[in-house]
């Protein structure tokens, strides 16, 4: 009877081992994001601003895009907003345009955690979640990539210290 108890447990401890390999890899690494590559389409892309203004695709070209989808009951997009925030203030408008893209709240809730936590990137607003479903975003926070031809190229979900070297080897790669 005890063998067989110390086989099942031997069995349970190497699928809970497997599984957390296969689930949780940058736990084990100590990263919190993962980056892989991204070809969507973007040509549809027109979302409104908290001011009113309508963001395209077009309107972006020359410079590199961190499309970056948050949410304010997400800890882990409230932990990395203000490094986009200094990410883009390092890099300059006319180089590096973030946009902060809120999933699926009400624009006052938006607009007023960004006021709260002294964003000022411009803050879409994704309120029926659209463009989430079209990039496939179901992690947040993710970022999109545009390199300054307007060409897709990475996708990184989850947490991202964007001043840190390895952000600074991506957004370099876009410019």
């Amino acid at each position: 009877m005890f063998s067989a108890l110390r086989s099942r447990r031997s069995l349970v401890q190497a699928a809970l081992a497997t599984l957390g390999a296969a689930v949780l890899p940058q736990a084990v690494s100590g990263e919190a994001y993962q980056v892989s590559p991204w070809g969507g389409p973007v040509d549809a892309f027109a979302l409104v601003d908290t001011t009113g203004k309508t963001w395209r695709p077009a309107d972006f070209r020359g410079r590199a895009v961190l499309l970056n989808f948050w949410a304010s009951w997400c800890e882990p997009c409230r932990a990395e907003m203000p490094s986009l925030q200094q990410a883009a203030a390092l890099q300059g408008a006319d180089k590096l345009l973030v946009l902060a893209i809120n999933f699926k709240e009400k624009p006052a809730s938006a607009l007023q955690f960004a006021q709260q936590a002294g964003i000022m990137l411009p803050v879409l607003l994704d309120v029926d979640g659209q463009a989430a479903r079209q990039w496939g975003v179901r992690i947040f926070p993710t970022t999109l990539t545009l390199d300054r031809r307007g060409r897709p190229r990475h996708r990184v979900q989850g947490e991202l210290d964007w001043t840190g070297q390895a952000a600074g080897k991506l957004i370099a790669s876009l410019l």
